[in-house]
């Protein structure tokens, strides 16, 4: 009996942010993949939102933990608790409280990365644990007509990974995945603050730096933001100004990171499948394909039509409710686990 019968839940569990989606209801939970841990009482204060909103501001003995880093799983045991918070909220009002789950993955993880997501799924509550690729369900949420044999490529940009797979058929032909994305924008724009400002700022004021006025491309100029951080030389607080410009210069090593990601998997897609590709182009999704600029520098790098996707942001979840929703797509599910 395939896994999508009967209650079921799908996951995107990311590095930044973890969507949780139903059959019935689409997506029910939008939350940072952020957890708050009191280290003198061993116990979680916090968890997603609230606990992001603590990220830099916590006092001594207590600390904010992103358990998942480049795409897996780096904390098995806060992941654990967080998996659960997130089951139980959505499973509060079900008869059934061991629902199946499907959860999204890079794809290519090693076998013992993906054996890990298997069982923080299983210990969490689930009743079963399928597992689909990223850029499958990308593509599927993304609109692409995956089942056609005519090749389309799926770019999805988002915190710790970037996933570039040409889709074709039901699967996919070829894929590049690059632990670059989102997150080392971030801390691209930290180091560069701190080198040309002697000026340290946290991560958080990083991303938010870079959805305000990052750019990728010199056609896009967003304009100037205030920053404060902590001078480095006097160790007291300082405001300066920062310019579009300038984050496009701090972000110019990840993002050229992703362009040869996207350029080398372009290298030994089949010939067929490129000439597919010059009319298709590429799809966009992921937080990074919001960054300013973006769709524009892929297409000037790589000379074909570039399309963001109409909702970047769930693409992954929306393409696991697509699957959870039709038997059409049951393929592209990998059963790991039932009990």
């Amino acid at each position: 009996m395939p896994i999508i019968q009967g209650t079921c839940i799908g996951i995107d569990l990311g590095t930044a942010n973890s969507i949780v989606c139903t059959k019935e209801k689409g997506i029910v939970i939008r939350e940072p993949s952020v957890v708050a841990y009191d280290n003198k009482q061993d116990r979680v204060l916090a968890i997603g939102e609230e606990a992001k909103r603590m990220m830099g501001k916590t006092p001594f003995g207590i600390t904010t933990v992103r358990p998942l880093r480049d795409g897996v799983i780096a904390d098995f045991g806060l992941t654990l608790v967080m998996l659960k918070m997130f089951i139980k909220k959505v499973m509060r009002s079900a008869i059934i409280s061991r629902p199946k789950v499907i959860v999204c993955i890079p794809y290519g993880i090693t076998e013992v990365e993906q054996r890990a997501v298997e069982n923080v799924a299983i210990e969490a509550g689930a009743s079963g644990v399928a597992l689909i690729d990223e850029p499958v369900a990308a593509a599927i949420g993304a609109g692409l007509p995956l089942r056609q044999s005519k090749g389309n490529v799926i770019v999805d940009i988002g915190g710790g990974t970037t996933e570039v797979a040409v889709v074709t058929g039901g699967g996919v032909a070829v894929s590049n995945s690059v632990r670059v994305a989102g997150d080392k924008c971030d801390q691209a724009i930290v180091e560069y603050i701190r080198k040309k400002f002697n000026v340290l700022i946290g991560e958080s004021t990083a991303e938010e730096i870079k959805m305000e006025i990052g750019s990728v491309h010199e056609s896009t100029d967003i304009g100037m933001l205030e920053v404060r951080g902590r001078n480095l030389a006097t160790g007291l607080p300082s405001v300066f100004n920062i310019y579009s410009k300038e984050i496009n210069e701090a972000m110019s090593g990840p993002i050229n990171s992703i362009i040869d990601a996207i350029k080398a998997t372009l290298e030994i897609t089949p010939p067929e499948l490129c000439a597919d590709i010059y009319e298709t182009g590429i799809t966009l999704a992921g937080g990074g394909a919001l960054i300013s600029g973006f769709a524009q520098l892929v297409q000037d790098k790589t000379h074909l039509p570039v399309y963001i996707a109409k909702h970047p942001l769930d693409c992954v979840a929306d393409g696991i409710i697509k699957v959870m929703n039709s038997s059409a797509y049951n393929g592209v599910l990998h059963e790991v686990k039932r009990i």
